[in-house]
């Protein structure tokens, strides 16, 4: 044990205490990860941490094994939906490098996705980070020699014998094998927005010692960086010209069916549907769809249609608001992370993520910085869970300005539709031209090959209607075709 000790961690208590506390006042997230070997002391260095912190604004996650309701999900999954809240502090027991740490090791993740997955992870932790979370990662090395000792002492012990598995002795007895492993995924996540902070673990006091050293030094910066205001670098403002292409100027809004055609056709796909929901199911195939579009551009309509048969136990409908007082508290894509379907099942978004480069943009709720970064950020949440298996499908309902008038009217002379008309509907035509320039830039940036927009010519409802069932149709039939080969 050193000398001082004791007496170093008298004033180190008290000085993450208070941090903790004007954290808390701040409004600041902060996330801390250990990582380490085996018998490196995770647990230990995690209590004596907690020992200086209000138990009331932290929780601690230990992470194992995927559940079977993780394993429906994509890997972050689970991660996202712990996130701490503005002012509060979730402490990791491991965490999202399991993935590329022990499931790698026991061969859980195929070669060809290692790569992937250190990508989705440095974008998951810059998402964070730009988003104004505290992220501390640590990580606790020992020697092989140290490892052994601290095992055998463990198995000694009835009481503590459990805590040493089978999985444990077998990177022990290949620790060069798994060390290469760690140093690779420390080499890979290493980053300007979240460094690694190393910390020698053969000492646990010295250990104790550098890792309340650390977080404290990390969390006075950033807490005296907060207090004076952030300087960030801002992307170009919202009047700026839009010079890409005009996506919704190419759309021929004159398509049309005739009723009789529509009929036909909606049963023969509605039908189809049926068939191909249960399909999914057994298959274990997700399905992500997003509806956008202009006000009274149809979207109600189309999920009604579109979900006619399907399975009530195998689908949900989200309508996403603004978000709500607690959603504010979190990351923005926090609660479309949370609400993403496990295998097998469908999720239908009324409405989503995309509003941060749509109304947020135009009505200055976020920040210029916000949402230029926001098309990256989605794309790559896309790109997970398209990568874990999803079908994600975009669609935006477009109509004319002429079209979206004579819909107005008509819901405010119909008592029975007359609710879904506001003022905030008539205020917003007054900025049709931003609009337009917002969705053809959002277009533009954020249709990909994992995760395509359709653009739905939506004048004539029959015609939008059956186009969108027919995309539906068309992408679960070319999965399952692809998964058969």
């Amino acid at each position: 044990m050193p000398k001082d000790y004791r007496s170093q961690m008298e004033i180190l208590i008290p000085k993450l205490s208070m941090l903790q506390r004007e954290l808390k006042d701040l409004e600041v997230p902060v996330m801390i990860a250990f990582e380490g070997y085996g018998a490196s002391g995770k647990g230990v260095q995690i209590s004596e941490l907690i020992q200086a912190l209000d138990p009331r604004g932290f929780e601690v996650f230990p992470v194992k094994t995927e559940t079977r309701e993780e394993k429906l999900r994509p890997f972050l999954w689970r991660f996202w939906s712990k996130l701490p809240e503005k002012g509060r502090i979730s402490i990791f027991d491991s965490s999202w490098y399991r993935k590329v740490l022990i499931d790698r090791f026991n061969k859980k993740v195929k070669k060809a996705e290692v790569a992937r997955s250190f990508e989705s992870i440095r974008e998951f932790e810059k998402q964070l980070t730009d988003d104004g979370m505290i992220l501390i990662k640590i990580f606790l090395s020992i020697t092989k020699e140290e490892q052994s000792k601290r095992f055998k002492k463990l198995l000694k012990n009835k009481d503590t014998a459990w805590r040493v598995s089978a999985g444990d002795l077998e990177r022990n007895h290949k620790f060069k094998k798994y060390k290469k492993m760690n140093e690779e995924m420390l080499e890979e996540t290493d980053t300007y927005c979240a460094p690694w902070i190393r910390i020698d673990g053969n000492d646990r006091k010295n250990a104790t010692l550098n890792i309340y050293k650390n977080v404290i030094t990390i969390l006075e910066q950033e807490v005296e960086v907060r207090k004076i205001g952030k300087s960030i670098t801002e992307y170009p403002g919202n009047n700026r010209e839009y010079i890409g292409e005009k996506i919704l100027a190419k759309s021929d809004l004159s398509l049309t069916l005739d009723r009789d055609t529509y009929k036909k056709k909606l049963k023969e796909l509605q039908n189809k549907i049926e068939r191909l929901h249960n399909e999914l199911y057994y298959r274990r195939i997700p399905l992500v769809i997003g509806f956008e579009g202009w006000d009274a551009g149809g979207k109600g309509g189309a999920i009604k249609r579109l979900t006619k048969k399907m399975d009530p136990r195998g689908y949900v409908v989200h309508p996403t608001a603004a978000p709500n007082a607690v959603e504010r508290q979190y990351h923005y894509l926090w609660r479309f992370w949370n609400d993403v379907p496990k295998a097998g099942h469908i999720t239908i978004f009324d409405r989503t993520w995309y509003g941060r480069v749509m109304v947020e943009r135009i009505e200055g709720f976020a920040k210029p910085s916000e949402w230029q970064r926001a098309y990256k950020e989605m794309n790559d949440m896309e790109r997970d869970w398209a990568d874990f298996g999803c079908i994600v499908l975009k669609f935006w309902l477009n109509i004319d300005k002429d079209e979206q008038e004579r819909r107005f009217k008509e819901r405010q002379n119909n008592p029975d539709k007359s609710w879904k008309i506001t003022d905030e509907d008539w205020r917003n035509r007054e900025k049709w031209d931003q609009y337009e320039e917002a969705v053809d830039e959002m277009l533009l940036r954020t249709s990909t090959t994992y995760a395509p927009w359709i653009v739905v010519e939506g004048n004539c409802k029959y015609y939008a209607r059956i186009k969108v069932l027919e995309t539906v149709v068309e992408a679960i039939e070319k999965r399952l075709s692809k998964e058969s080969k």
